[in-house]
């Protein structure tokens, strides 16, 4: 049930996320204070500056150099010096943690669905909204649906929302999700 991501609404960028399972975390990191398809351009960004897309790559590189190349227009995020710290962090959580395999989040000794929400919380940068979110996109887009998956993933994993970048599969569906946080927000204002 993997499908082909359309999540930075841009092909190329798009292919390198269905691709590596790190570029999507990643894009998931950068998606606050800043438009969802934008963030989810960031890890094509990174890989055209460094010549590809490599976790090690990422984890090791000189810190102030990434911060430039993370910061240097057209940028990963309106915060780019401080979300290319974060990068560095979150690529070298999953070097140690994870063996460099993003997919061992979710594959490592079978894990349920509220023990890859655990895994999704602990990682750098990652809080239960951002974590829930993360575990709905791969059971609704990438087919990784451990058992409860859904439950743990609390409103954002139900069928046929429009809530969060997990329900993202189009343009329509994009201007959907914009729609349902505009409504929240109103509410929120108004409550």
């Amino acid at each position: 049930m993997s499908r082909k991501l359309c999540l930075a609404q841009d092909v190329e960028a798009d292919e390198l996320l269905t691709e590596d399972h790190f570029a999507t975390l990643l894009g998931m990191l950068l998606d606050q204070q800043y438009p969802m398809e934008h963030a989810f351009r960031g890890p094509k960004k990174i890989a055209d500056r460094m010549g590809g897309f490599d976790i090690h790559r990422i984890a090791e590189a000189d810190t102030k150099e990434f911060e430039d190349l993370c910061a240097t227009p057209p940028a990963i995020h309106r915060y780019g010096r401080s979300m290319a710290r974060r990068a560095q962090e979150l690529a070298r959580y999953i070097i140690e943690n994870y063996d460099a395999k993003t997919e061992n989040l979710w594959k490592t000794d079978k894990p349920d669905g509220n023990e890859v929400l655990r895994r999704l919380k602990a990682l750098p940068g990652f809080g239960e909204q951002k974590a829930k979110i993360f575990l709905s996109l791969l059971g609704k887009q990438r087919g990784v649906q451990p058992p409860g998956w859904r439950e743990a993933a609390g409103a954002y994993g139900d069928e046929g929302s429009r809530r969060s970048v997990a329900d993202v599969t189009d343009a329509e569906s994009l201007a959907q999700v914009r729609e349902f946080k505009k409504q929240a927000k109103a509410a929120a204002k108004q409550g």
